[in-house]
């Protein structure tokens, strides 16, 4: 071999040693992109749940992100059946009221984890009128309307849509609520769209349209209990409510159609307290709700950023806070729970074992002519969202 010969021989070794070198870092490049990716990404499973006595299947979504934080909602009633949750240890576990099957979902029950209309909370006497005519609605609670009505959107099978991007999973829930259902005017179409995020944050995102003039007041039921262990009740756990006044009561539940301050009462939360420091105060509105069971008028200069509401959990570091566009929240303390309704592993869910923070329009509105108006005209569109952020401190 000649000089020459060598020469050429070293050059392609240098290149094919710096191809070499190159190739790896490309690949190690690769990896990490990949291993950003996962870090990043949340996934969606779907499965079977079960078939009504309809025979309609059900289907259910798990929303899962890489931080422990899972929840799955199923198409009947757009309820959401599990919510996993790490405490301050790393451990998730979930902190929502459900039950193991459809058939119980079916039974008769307070609305565990489902979504709510067309009118959540109280309408009097089962009745309003829009532009001179009357509209008749089911008593369901008494002598009073409530959620929707015994066949509201908490028992309807809604169509889903599931997509997924690098840092958010989301479902998305569909379902036209024909002219007169449950009394209601007006055919309605309407949208709810759950998104988690890598944050551990659950958006609940609700918009609507309608063909005639109609009332709609549309939330979220889940019962949580931020202990992940239900044998336990909800009563050592600190809420926040960012709120000076409530919408105080009748004996049966409905708006006087005044509101009250908290301060110097027991619905003062505007400081975070434990639920059970002042719920057995002697107290009018307490006695009538057997606990609270009351619309907070929210304090929300800076809708859906405000955190007008929280949860602490003390005994384990979660924290939930709610952000929202609605004008009010109703906290119920669970009061209504009475150990009759079993448990997913064993036992029944006893008094108080859990608590609703429903973000909404003050009940009764479609016939309190001084509440913010709960009005849908056709040409109009719905839109509210409502922000469950988990973490932990």
């Amino acid at each position: 071999m000649n000089g020459l010969q060598k020469g050429f021989l070293g050059l392609s070794l240098l290149a094919l040693t710096a191809v070499t070198v190159q190739c790896k870092s490309e690949k190690k490049e690769e990896k990490e992109v990949v291993a950003t990716q996962q870090t990043d990404s949340v996934s969606i499973v779907k499965s079977a749940y079960g078939i009504t006595q309809k025979g309609d299947s059900i289907s259910s979504y798990k929303l899962k992100n890489q931080n422990g934080m899972e929840v799955d909602i199923i198409t009947y009633g757009g309820i959401i059946t599990d919510l996993k949750v790490p405490n301050k240890a790393g451990v998730s576990e979930n902190v929502v009221i459900g039950f193991n099957s459809i058939d119980q979902y079916q039974k008769p029950n307070p609305f565990f984890g489902a979504l709510i209309g067309r009118y959540g909370n109280r309408i009097a006497k089962g009745k309003f009128t829009l532009d001179g005519k009357e509209y008749k609605l089911a008593t369901n609670d008494g002598p009073n309307h409530l959620h929707g009505g015994p066949e509201g959107f908490h028992r309807v099978v809604w169509t889903a849509e599931e997509a997924k991007g690098g840092e958010t999973a989301t479902l998305k829930l569909k379902y036209v609520a024909k002219d007169m259902e449950e009394g209601y005017p007006g055919n309605l179409t309407v949208f709810v769209t759950y998104t988690l995020n890598k944050d551990n944050a659950l958006d609940v995102t609700y918009e609507a349209t309608t063909d005639k003039k109609t009332v709609l007041n549309l939330t979220q039921h889940s019962y949580f209990n931020l202990s992940g262990d239900f044998t336990k009740n909800v009563l050592n756990q600190e809420v926040m409510i960012n709120s000076d006044k409530i919408v105080p009561v009748d004996a049966t539940l409905i708006p006087t159609g005044k509101l009250d301050d908290v301060a110097n009462t027991p619905f003062d939360f505007r400081t975070p307290k434990t639920i059970g420091k002042e719920i057995e105060a002697t107290n009018e509105q307490l006695q009538r709700g057997k606990g609270y069971d009351h619309c907070w008028v929210l304090n929300n200069p800076e809708p859906g950023k405000t955190v007008v509401a929280s949860v602490y959990d003390p005994s384990n570091g979660r924290f939930l806070e709610i952000t929202t566009d609605e004008p009010g929240i109703q906290f119920y303390s669970g009061n209504f729970l009475d150990g009759t309704l079993p448990m997913r592993n064993g036992g029944t869910y006893a008094h108080r074992t859990g608590l609703c923070l429903e973000t909404e329009h003050y009940p009764d509105s479609p016939n309190q002519k001084n509440f913010p108006t709960t009005v849908l005209s056709p040409g109009e569109n719905y839109k509210t969202k409502t922000t469950f952020k988990f973490s932990v401190k």
